[in-house]
This record gives C-alpha cells, structure tokens and sequence, in this order.
C-alpha cells in the first residue's frame, strides 16, 4: 500500500505546481521600486484590482521655443508653475479652447523645461480619477513637485469621475499634497455638457442673474480650478507663422516661399481648422515630399 500512497502524493504534487503555474501566468508581474530620479513623467495604469505607475521611457521632448503664438498662455502657465517650484501659493490649471492649439504641448513643453529643477509629470485617463486618492496619497513624503496631468477631460452629465475631481480639487476631507498641481486640458469651458434647456431655469433675482441648479453644478466643477486659460482657433497670419517655423525646423529651404504658403491654406481649408497641430502636420507633409522627390 506504501507504494501505491506515494505514487497518489507525487502525482497531486505534479498537478498543483502545474495549477500554480498557469496562475502566475494570469498575474501581473512584480512591480519594480520607481526610479523617480531617472524618469520624468508617469502614467497611472490599473491591472485588474491593482493600480500603479508606470514611467514613461520615452517622453515627448518638446521645448517651450517650440510653441508659438500663444505667448499670453505660456506666460500665465510658466509663472504659476514656477511658484508651484518654488513652493510659493500658486492654482491648480484648466486650460480649455480649440483642438490642437498647444494646450496640451505646453504642459510637455514645462515638464521639459523644469524636469531639472524636480518637475515630475503624472498622467491620469478619466476613467481612471476615481483612484486620485490612491494616485496622491505615496506622492505626500516625496521631494519632487508633480503636475497631475489629465488630458481632453470631459464628463457626461451622470459620470461619477467627476465628482472624484471635485472632491480632489476642493472638498474632500483629506487635503491634497502641496507637492501636486492638477492640470486639466479639455475642449469645453465647464467640462460637462450644456444644453440649451437649461439656461431656461435662469432666473432674474433683485436685478442679477441666477443660473438654474443644473448649470451652477456645472460651472462649480471648472470654478475649482484657479486659473483658467483659454485657447482659440488661429488667424491667418498666426498660422502661416507657425508653418514657417516648423518647415524651418524640419530644414525646409525657405519656410516664407509663396507656394509653401498656398498649400498650407489650402491643406488647413481642407481640415476646417488653423491650428499649430495643422500646422505641425502640414509641415512634416511638404517637407517629407520635397526630400522624396
């Protein structure tokens, strides 16, 4: 019988390390110690139950130079982060307004400039800021200052994530790190969606204005964020001077030549917008021709 009972143990023995096996597999692997001297930004990714950060090893090395004619917003931008570095009083950002007119080119720009001087930048998706608590809470001991980076943020008028912002930016019993700066970009002022029926709720009260209850929730949410600046299409001119720049940067021989000029009209009438990111493209298209030619 002794025989027969060790054969069963060995055999159980062989499956269970075969069933432990093809767990691990199905688990994520062993987070490494973050290496925050060695890398600039992070992102916050879930697996499964679990969140983490995760560096980023090859960030977008865009230089503040880069961006141009929209000086009054890196001004406001640059000055409010380097209080922010010098551990003076400074407000958390939204920068709201047209697609692809450098609101989010200058937040990588600033981490660039000032990664340097202990700029960390950390990226949060919005399905991901119910976990703010958890994102913040190992940042309180750390020496670095961290842009919190949330990037075309938007809600739909029942979407939960946003009152985990609200309660992030002003509200919540815990007080946020004076080492975290929240910068949002997003093409609407307010965040939410406004309909026309709720401005119906507005009222007249002793000669001022009163806003109906749906839109005050919503303007209470882009009101917690201290400094506003706003992003509009580009004129002519400003736009045509962004492409002289970039085809100048991409080695294009004459950036101002007329045709250049013509077919960067025509390619911006083409994609109904002016923009510094239409610009970029149209750039990187006529250089890139010119060379293959």
């Amino acid at each position: 019988m002794t025989p027969v009972t060790v054969t069963l143990d060995e055999a159980f023995a062989g499956r269970l390390a075969a069933v432990l096996e093809r767990l691990e597999n199905l688990l994520p692997p062993a987070l490494e110690p973050l290496a925050w001297e060695r890398y600039r930004a992070f992102r916050w990714r879930r697996t499964g139950q679990r969140g983490h950060l995760q560096p980023v090893r090859h960030p977008h090395r865009l230089r503040l130079a880069d961006l141009r004619r929209i000086d009054r917003q890196k001004a406001a931008l640059d000055l409010n982060v380097r209080q922010f570095l010098a551990g003076c009083p400074c407000n958390n950002v939204l920068l709201w307004g047209a697609r692809g007119t450098g609101k989010s080119s200058l937040i990588k720009a600033l981490l660039n400039e000032y990664a340097d001087r202990g700029l960390r930048l950390i990226e949060v998706d919005k399905h991901d800021l119910l976990d703010l608590p958890e994102i913040v809470e190992p940042l309180h001991e750390r020496p670095e200052r961290f842009l919190l980076y949330c990037d075309d943020l938007s809600f739909e008028a029942n979407d939960p994530s946003y009152k985990a912002l609200k309660a992030m930016l002003d509200g919540s019993i815990s007080a946020a790190p004076d080492n975290v700066l929240l910068c949002a970009t997003s093409n609407r002022r307010h965040l939410l969606p406004e309909y026309m029926r709720e401005n119906q709720d507005a009222r007249i009260v002793e000669g001022e204005l009163h806003h109906g209850e749906a839109v005050e929730e919503k303007i209470s949410l882009s009101e917690r964020f201290g400094l506003w600046l706003s992003f509009h299409p580009f004129g002519q001119d400003d736009y045509l001077a962004i492409v002289a720049y970039w085809l100048e940067q991409l080695g294009a021989s004459d950036g101002s030549d007329a045709a250049a000029r013509e077919e960067a009209l025509r390619w911006a009438l083409q994609r109904g917008s002016r923009s510094g990111r239409v610009a970029w493209q149209f750039a990187r298209d006529w250089v890139g021709r010119q060379e293959f030619q």
